[in-house]
């Protein structure tokens, strides 16, 4: 008999198999009942300063990517552009643009969509990867992704270490990781003219040689492009501390190499990636050093100005330098737009300024003086910012509503794969099934989010959804970190169901750290027709919003502040992140 049942449980597999093949898809199961169905999503951005600036024929708006979208680095090929920025914990990992003109980007995906590329399940949201670096060597038309990966809690850190990722074309995806044989972080590549390859990075100093707290180390290697290792016995320090190591400056990290008049020109983040930041920059004439700071250091920096400052960018740093298609050169870095209090719930953004390498040392064009929202297009160039599948810019809105399983990479996981928990129904909407990790755990979440990318903007969401229990929630969340949220949804208590809004906060740093949640409010809520729920945000006042069968919005919990989503309250790299979530371990519950 068990025999009979072996046999006959191969031809079923079998038949599938042929089915599969047939159809050429793949056969999935059916969603669990506790699973809800998200038919349409609005995003809409509303901020003052767009509406006090309006763009005139020739111009476009700074910063270029709103929203997380910090550390950028870039590259071209011919006509071809190519940007990537840090991604810390989120899945896929490292999101890449194109352009060919530097004004107007396209998303074309990530370098690191793939579980066998990056792990991170178990990583804090600011671990994972970042400060890329992305290189086109012409030398064997190839294109590589160099990059540091932490992964583990924070209390805990596990180390992936440095990485690369090479391909033909960045359209087309990336090899499998190649890791690194050195500590340290913020790695780039360079490639010379006579064919070596040499890696630049940050690094602590020698044994015993530390002098202050934030003292790092500039080193470079003789990269081997063959084995694609970094040569043993070649590393040497070129940076010590900064520019002037009299100062005790902090954090010298990101560099980048470049070669320019047979020069050598080394660029660094100085200051810590705060209100101290800043671009720096040296000369050699070898890659390996000496290497001399230019005397009107820094290059580009935001920290003298008065703190309360209209329209106020600040933390710049962490930049990258290209030749544009006019044959000017420009650089992209990374900035904040704190809020009216001060908040960074966008969190640090890419910006870019024109540069002027007329003389012997690059300057970032109105690097130095406050910065304003809008730029001059490059002669010949139309913005085309939010037509023609380009990456949208000022005042924007964004209506998703699941009609093609083709999702927009705009839309990530946080440490695991989105397919790992999402589907499509054949009328249009979004199927998340709920995993047992919630929100506040070092867990891959059943989330799908989307970057907040203005002060004031609004979220909303129509959601079909019962729960069966108490472990079951479904909803919207807004998150600046695990222990740094809003929750907003619907679960079922006894025979209810009920609407909930959880904030959950944490005070103190590193091992003192003291989490708490709280639900703000709750309500009994009838859920025979789809639900709407919406988040509004004003600068630092928020609201949570619902109505059910196309009724009138009514709010739950009044307003609460943003400031559990705010980089520097919250702490860490990230900025804030709206996801579309579902738990089947929820432990938000009213009293």
């Amino acid at each position: 008999m068990n025999q009979l049942r072996n046999i006959l449980a191969c031809i079923a597999m079998l038949l599938s198999t042929l089915l599969m093949a047939y159809t050429g898809e793949s056969i999935k199961q059916k969603p669990s009942k506790n699973a809800p169905v998200f038919t349409r999503v609005v995003y809409q951005g509303d901020d003052q300063i767009y509406k006090d600036n309006p763009l005139a024929d020739d111009e476009f708006y700074n910063p270029i990517l709103q929203g997380c979208y910090p550390d950028p680095a870039i590259t071209r090929k011919g006509d071809d552009y190519y940007m990537v920025v840090s991604s810390f914990a989120m899945f896929p990992g490292v999101p890449i643009f194109h352009s060919n003109d530097l004004v107007n980007w396209t998303q074309i995906g990530h370098v690191l969509d793939r579980e066998s590329q990056l792990d991170v399940h178990d990583t804090g949201i600011s671990g994972g990867v970042y400060a890329p670096g992305i290189t086109y060597n012409p030398y064997n038309d190839t294109f590589y992704m160099i990059t540091t990966a932490f992964a583990g809690s924070t209390e805990i850190p596990g180390v992936l270490g440095n990485i690369i990722v090479k391909t033909k074309d960045p359209m087309k995806g990336w090899s499998e990781v190649i890791k690194l044989d050195f500590a340290g972080i913020d790695p780039s590549i360079f490639f010379d003219e006579d064919g070596k390859a040499y890696v630049v990075h940050n690094d602590a100093p020698d044994e015993g040689k530390e002098l202050y707290n934030g003292h790092r180390v500039i080193k470079v290697w003789e990269y081997d492009v063959e084995k694609d290792q970094v040569i043993q016995g070649t590393d040497k320090i070129i940076v010590d501390g900064g520019v002037d190591i009299n100062d005790k400056p902090i954090w010298i990290e990101a560099p980048h190499l470049y070669k320019k008049n047979g020069k050598y020109y080394l660029m660094c983040a100085e200051g810590g990636t705060g209100g101290w930041h800043s671009e720096v920059i040296f000369i050699s004439d070898s890659p390996t050093g000496p290497f001399i700071p230019a005397p009107s250091n820094p290059i580009l920096t935001q920290r003298y100005f008065p703190a309360d400052r209209q329209n106020k960018v600040d933390w710049a740093g962490h930049a990258d330098i290209i030749e544009g298609p006019d044959g000017k050169y420009y650089g992209v870095f990374l900035a904040i737009r704190p809020n009216s209090k001060d908040r960074v719930n966008t969190g640090r953004e890419t910006f870019i300024l024109p540069v002027d390498w007329s003389g012997t040392f690059p300057v970032f064009e109105n690097g130095l003086v406050p910065m304003e929202p809008k730029l001059k297009l490059p002669e010949g160039v139309e913005n085309k910012s939010g037509q023609e599948g380009y990456f949208p810019n000022g005042n924007f809105t964004i209506t998703e509503d699941f009609s093609s399983e083709d999702l927009h990479p705009r839309w990530i996981g946080l440490r695991g794969p989105r397919e790992k928990f999402i589907s499509f129904e054949k009328k249009g909407g979004l199927v998340i099934e709920p995993f047992e990790a919630n929100i506040k755990e070092l867990k891959p979440t059943s989330t799908l989010f989307h970057r907040q990318q203005h002060d004031n903007f609004t979220f909303e969401t129509t959601m079909k959804y019962q729960p069966q229990s108490e472990k079951d929630l479904a909803g919207i969340t807004c998150v600046q970190n695990e222990g740094s949220n809003y929750v907003f949804g619907v679960t079922k208590v006894g025979d209810d169901y009920v609407l909930l809004l959880e904030r959950t906060s944490t005070e103190g740093r590193w091992r003192d750290r003291k989490t708490t949640s709280e639900v703000i409010a709750s309500t009994k809520i009838d859920l025979k027709k789809p639900i709407q729920l919406q988040v509004t945000a004003v600068g630092d006042d928020y609201q949570f919003n619902y109505a059910v069968g196309g009724e009138d919005f009514k709010n739950l919990g009044g307003v609460v502040s943003g400031e559990v989503l705010s980089t520097n309250k919250a702490g860490g790299f990230t900025g804030a992140l709206i996801g579309l979530y579902a738990t089947s371990g929820n432990n938000s519950l009213p009293k």
